[in-house]
């Protein structure tokens, strides 16, 4: 009887233990850092850097211009709640300078300006006696943006070094893809015979696409859209287009298509035969998802198809 008893109680006490670990709490997951972009395109190389690590957010979406985008009062608030910031940078959000600059002196908050980053050797001369030294369309170049790419790994394993080794191992994957990219854009861009290699688009964010890949790039607005074109610059761009008989001309998806639909118009005016729409290129922003430019990949290899398909012989 007193066996039975001790065996009762050794019961009992095994059945609190049990109890008492079912219940007690879980150990809490580590916590995600808050990774803010501006753009689609820095947010897509977050993306295929970090995957699930980081806790995503980006202010720009389809369709949005980032030279002229006013930060608004819910903006303010993320930015102030991300760990770190990616942003172009080269002067490209133009109306969130300010606001960059000033988050960028709080004690750990990490900002990161990318194309400010880049060697000043590989960037395009924009507008330096107006303080714009550079041109911020950095993204159409894919061997820039690769380089770009390292710097968001080597940040983020700075920010988050229990995690370092996998966003070094995703960079040197996607990298991978990028360099499959460049060698796709030049074989296409070989389709097209040398001189009828003219990209004309509204605004001009093709420049390091053009020296990339062999086009001769002209647009009716400069670097920037914030300045409205003037009738000389239409008429100036219509007369390039009559000299080099180019046969399309391109709208893109963040700038309004009046501008390039009056340079239609001017060439028809001057010599009687259209000038076609060649189609739509995504310039300072990526497609709507499901698009098949909603990535980063996706969105260079529809501008290089676009492009063939209304340029090549």
């Amino acid at each position: 009887m007193l066996q039975h008893v001790r065996w009762m109680i050794m019961l009992v006490g095994m059945t609190v233990v049990v109890a008492a670990c079912s219940t007690a709490p879980a150990p809490a997951a580590p916590e995600r850092l808050t990774v803010l972009v501006t753009t689609q395109q820095i947010g897509d190389a977050v993306q295929n850097v970090a995957g699930e690590q980081v806790e995503l957010v980006m202010l720009l979406g389809p369709g949005i211009d980032p030279h002229t985008y006013v930060p608004t009062e819910s903006d303010l608030r993320k930015l102030e709640r991300a760990d770190v910031i990616f942003a172009n940078g080269l002067h490209l959000e133009a109306r969130m300078d300010r606001v960059l600059e000033q988050l960028a002196t709080r004690e750990g908050k990490r900002v990161v300006l990318l194309g400010n980053q880049l060697d000043r050797a590989n960037l395009l001369s924009w507008e330096p006696e107006a303080g714009f030294p550079y041109d911020p369309h950095v993204w159409n170049d894919v061997r820039l943006w690769k380089e770009v790419v390292a710097v968001i790994a080597t940040t983020l394993a700075d920010a988050d070094p229990s995690n370092a080794a996998t966003y070094q191992a995703n960079a040197m994957a996607y990298a991978a893809e990028l360099d499959e990219l460049h060698a796709y854009l030049l074989a296409q861009a070989e389709m097209i015979p040398a001189e009828r290699r003219v990209l004309v688009t509204a605004h001009d964010a093709f420049g390091y696409f053009g020296r990339a890949y062999g086009f001769e790039v002209a647009a009716v607005q400069g670097l920037s859209t914030q300045a409205e074109a003037s009738a000389a610059d239409i008429q100036e761009l219509a007369q390039i287009i009559i000299e080099g008989n180019v046969p399309a001309i391109f709208i893109e998806t963040t700038v309004s298509p009046r501008t390039i639909e009056a340079v239609q118009a001017a060439v028809h005016n001057a010599t009687g035969q259209p000038v076609r729409l060649g189609g739509e290129l995504y310039s300072d922003a990526m497609g709507a998802p499901s698009s098949g430019a909603e990535t980063y990949i996706g969105m260079m290899r529809h501008n290089m198809d676009t492009i063939v398909a209304a340029l090549g012989a």
